[in-house]
This record gives structure tokens, C-alpha cells and sequence, in this order.
């Protein structure tokens, strides 16, 4: 890196609510997360599919996307647009961006998948000339970037990521790579997500979501636990502005965390829609990163891993770091997604707030060590202020990516 690049501005919304306080909470409960019904009106769900999925309450967004705006914007795009609005508020721009060449990456899994429906309907059910020019124009993945762009004055290059569970962090990983570099000053990056009836649906029939495995037939994922069996879908959004240190320092920001170091790789083994088995090439390439940026294991002292619930996906993180350290006594790791979801980006803001020292709450729904894995992710106990803070994701379909986040 030629410049040291740093957070200065976090938004997010998600079920736990709006804004980092919101989130901070959520993360240092112990309770069951709070959960919404699925409407399951449209026939989609099998009988015995979850019914449940961490939803974003749309009263949230109004403070942030006016009536007027929100009408021609899909659901992700509101999300983008109105935790973009909280990045630049937190960062110190709440009368807006200078007219420079702000960038925006984001990332998401499904893109706007309401808009993208309902278009299909039309066009199936009604023909191509019934299509809505405005349906199609917002059921682009890219769309939020561009709402994003029109609404803060983001005039630098727009880029979207679809590398499903990876993306959000290597949404981070070009935006500090761009800024780095001097391409822009600043950058707008994250992840973003909806969860429709459909999708869920269709996430359950790949056997993707958690069931019944809790007390009184409540929904758990249990993250890296023995009888994990799927995550707990989500949407929401997180985004970051991110900046050189000498910005900040000129305008008198304050960090929230400093970005050290980010990678990526890519499994070869995994199948277009599951993971694979190759964590050993996958934890080269995590050491071979580390070592390029002068960072050695022993300096890192927490792990936000995005482990999910998910059977193989957890499995392929663990081993992955457990390769990594070797003989080696991993840090603490921590697992949000137990009460934050899969999908939505608050995996990131969760990742941004442990960097900082928020206090995180017992691993949700985890209660029997799986000997495969060998890892009993954090208790709830007092943790020392981190110093190091390595975050890693493991994508369906081979992506994989990680960032090293440091204390501000």
C-alpha cells in the first residue's frame, strides 16, 4: 500500500435496528435474535420450510430515504442509499461530499431480487411488451451503486461485486486498494441484500437455511457447533467510507479502524453452488497475504469469522484457519452471523466494531464442539482490547476473501 487507509464512517441496518449502536447491542445480547415471519402467502415454502429471517422494519429507512426518492428505488437500493447517508454523517459529512471523485464498491448476492420478480412475471405472464422500464431499471445488481452515486454525489468509479458470502469484504479490499493508489480520495464500500419470499424459499430448498433445531422448534443456526445444519437468512445493508489516514488527520475524523491488509483466493474444488475441500490451498494463500503486508499470526488477537451455520461452509472456514495457525493456538474467534444472519452486511459492521473493542456476547446457538473442527468459537467472556483484528470469508462456489482490520 502507498497510503495507510482508514474507516472513518460506518452505516448499517439490518432486524437489529439502524445505525452502529443498534448493531453494537445486538452483538453483546445473549438473547434469541429477534425474528421475522416470512410471508409465506404465495404458496413458494415447502411445508415444513423455516419460517423465519432477519428483516429490515422499512420505518427505519424513512429518517434517511424520504417518501419521494424511496418510490423509485428498489429495497437494496434504499438500504444502500440510506446507509451511505449514515457512512458520510458518521465520517463528519452530513453536509455533503465535495465535488470530487468519491468511489462507491459494493457488493451483493442476489441483487434486487423483488424488482428482478417482478419484471420476470410481467414478462412471462403478461409478454415482453408489459415489461416496466422502471422494474428493469432498478433489477440490475448494480443499481444501488448508481442510487448511491446520484444521492451522495459519489462521482468516482462505481463498481459492484456478486461473489456471494466473499463479497462484502473484497468490496473493502477495492475500495482501499483504489484509495491506496490515489485513484480517488475516498470510497463508499460494502454489502447489501434482500430477502424476498422467494429467495427464501429457494435458499431452503437448497438446503441452505436452518430448521427447527432449537427449543420449542425455534430457528438456530449454530455457527460452527456439531449439529449445525444452515444459517438464518437476513437482508440489510453496511457501508464504510474509507479514506487515507492523512485525510482524516487534515480534517480531524476520528477512525473507527485501520485497514492493514486484505486478500482474496479461490477454491478450486468447490462446486458452482457448495463448498469444497480445498482449505489447505486456501490457507497458504492466507499465510503468503499475511506475510507480503508484515503481519505475523502471532500479532493477531481476535478472528471475526463468517462462519454461518452453514454444514460445509463453516466446515471449510475452520479447517482453513486451523491450517493456518498450524500448532499454533488460534485467538479468540468470534461468529456473529449466530445473531445477525447470512447475508445483509452486517457481518462487516460487526467486523469494524470488534477492531474497535464493542463487547460480543456468546456465540448464539453454539453448545457442542465438533471434533472435525476443534474450534469453540467466544464464550461471552471479557476480551483485552484487540490490537489485530483478522476477518475472513468462505463463499459458496470457491471465493474466498479476508481483511486485517487494526484498533483506531
Amino acid at each position: 500500500m502507498s497510503a495507510s487507509i482508514v474507516v472513518t464512517g460506518l452505516g448499517t441496518v439490518g432486524a437489529y435496528g439502524s445505525g452502529a449502536e443498534s448493531l453494537r447491542k445486538a452483538l453483546a445480547s445473549s438473547e434469541l435474535p429477534v425474528l421475522s415471519e416470512i410471508d409465506r402467502s404465495a404458496g413458494y415454502h415447502l411445508s415444513q420450510a423455516p419460517r423465519k429471517a432477519f428483516l429490515v422494519d422499512p420505518a427505519l429507512l424513512r429518517e434517511w430515504v424520504p417518501a419521494g426518492e424511496a418510490r423509485r428505488m428498489s429495497p437494496p437500493s434504499r438500504f444502500a442509499v440510506a446507509t451511505a447517508r449514515m457512512a458520510l454523517r458518521c465520517a463528519g459529512w452530513s453536509a455533503g461530499l465535495p465535488d470530487e471523485l468519491t468511489g462507491v464498491v459494493i457488493s451483493t448476492a442476489f441483487g434486487p431480487a423483488s424488482y428482478s420478480e417482478g419484471l420476470l412475471k410481467q414478462i412471462l405472464l403478461e409478454g415482453p411488451e408489459s415489461a416496466s422500464p422502471m422494474l428493469f431499471m432498478e433489477s440490475v445488481a448494480n443499481a444501488p451503486a448508481a442510487q448511491i452515486a446520484i444521492a451522495c454525489r459519489a462521482r468516482g468509479p462505481s463498481v459492484t461485486i456478486c461473489q456471494r458470502e466473499a463479497g462484502a469484504l473484497l468490496a473493502v479490499g477495492q475500495a482501499a486498494a483504489d484509495v491506496a493508489a490515489g485513484r480517488v480520495p475516498r470510497a463508499l464500500a460494502g454489502g447489501l441484500d434482500e430477502m424476498t419470499p422467494l429467495l427464501h424459499s429457494l435458499l431452503d430448498r437448497f438446503g441452505a437455511l436452518a430448521r427447527n433445531s432449537g427449543p420449542d422448534g425455534a430457528e438456530i443456526s449454530r455457527p460452527l457447533d456439531r449439529r449445525r445444519a444452515g444459517c438464518l437468512a437476513s437482508e440489510g445493508a453496511t457501508l464504510l467510507l474509507l479514506e487515507s489516514d492523512g485525510s482524516a488527520i487534515e480534517r480531524g475524523a476520528s477512525p473507527l479502524a485501520r485497514v492493514a491488509a486484505w486478500g482474496s483466493a479461490f477454491d478450486p474444488t468447490a462446486p458452482a453452488v457448495g463448498w469444497g475441500t480445498g482449505h489447505a490451498g486456501l490457507a497458504r494463500s492466507l499465510r503468503r497475504s499475511l506475510e507480503r503486508a508484515g503481519i505475523p499470526l502471532e500479532r493477531i488477537d481476535r478472528i471475526v469469522t463468517g462462519a454461518s451455520g452453514s454444514r460445509s461452509g463453516d466446515r471449510v472456514e475452520a479447517l482453513l484457519l486451523k491450517e493456518a495457525w498450524g500448532e499454533k493456538p488460534l485467538p479468540p474467534v468470534l461468529a456473529p452471523k449466530s445473531v445477525i444472519g447470512e447475508y445483509g452486511g452486517g457481518f462487516l459492521g460487526a467486523a469494524v466494531l470488534a477492531a474497535g473493542g464493542a463487547p460480543f456476547g456468546p456465540t448464539f446457538g453454539f453448545e457442542e464442539l465438533d471434533p472435525e473442527l476443534g474450534i469453540v468459537p467466544h464464550d461471552g467472556s471479557p476480551l483485552a482490547p484487540p490490537s489485530t483484528v483478522l476477518v475472513t470469508s468462505v463463499a459458496a462456489g470457491g471465493a474466498v476473501s479476508w481483511l486485517v482490520l487494526e484498533a483506531p
